[in-house]
């Protein structure tokens, strides 16, 4: 499992990386191979911590592929993250290709520190919830359960309320004021999966209607 979780994480970051670069049209570009060299630092940190707290959640975080049980609306979902997500790095390759993505020391400072709060807010998530599966479903074979601790506490899905600074402080950290335009569409793409995800839970999950009665707000406490 570790190393299919090295080879993912580099997978995945030459990918990012073969994005951006192909999009600027230059390899001269420090934020980014700032945001590259952490994303393949944090990748596998996160996950060897994971494998020794929770071999059982990184398992079935490390499966990305659609599930029998995933509902339809959130294949369609993550289909559409991907979509947006591979527009997203595309497009602050553009930005930097026609005069933009400079970003200068202290925002490439303040755009990893968000990063990397962000990280730590979803490893709070993972220690607290061992049922963060990356696919909508009930886990039934895992005898899924109702948390209410921790950042649920707060609210209903702190996962996307964390993942959120990760996509504001990429774009600082990139200096491409076009990738942070995309927060908002982010933030509505999460705030519509919390939808599916609700409809889910409530139907397949006992506990789980009065839990969502108990704690008010879905991403942001206090306002939403």
């Amino acid at each position: 499992m570790i190393a299919k979780l090295l080879v993912q994480n580099t997978l995945f970051v030459v990918g990012m990386g073969a994005l951006l670069f192909a999009a600027s049209g230059t390899l001269h570009w420090p934020g980014a191979w700032t945001y590259l060299v952490a994303s393949a630092v944090i990748g596998p940190a996160t996950g060897l911590w994971l494998a020794r707290t929770d071999p059982g959640l990184l398992a079935e975080r490390m499966r990305f592929t659609a599930r029998e049980d995933q509902p339809r609306d959130d294949k369609w979902f993550m289909l559409m993250f991907v979509a947006v997500a591979v527009l997203w790095f595309v497009t602050m390759g553009l930005d930097r290709r026609f005069g933009g993505g400079i970003a200068g020391v202290p925002l490439i400072v303040a755009g990893l520190a968000m990063y990397l709060l962000s990280t730590v807010l979803v490893m709070w998530v993972f220690r607290t919830n061992s049922f963060a599966s990356p696919v909508v479903k009930v886990q039934a074979e895992r005898h899924h359960q109702v948390i209410a601790t921790g950042p649920y506490a707060l609210v209903r899905h702190p996962m996307y309320a964390s993942i959120m600074l990760f996509f504001v402080g990429v774009p600082l950290m990139l200096g491409s004021w076009w990738g942070l335009a995309f927060a908002p569409l982010f933030f509505l793409m999460f705030a519509f999966r919390t939808r599916i995800e609700e409809r889910t839970l409530a139907a397949g999950l006992p506990g789980y209607a009065d839990y969502a009665a108990r704690v008010r707000y879905r991403l942001v406490p206090g306002l939403w």
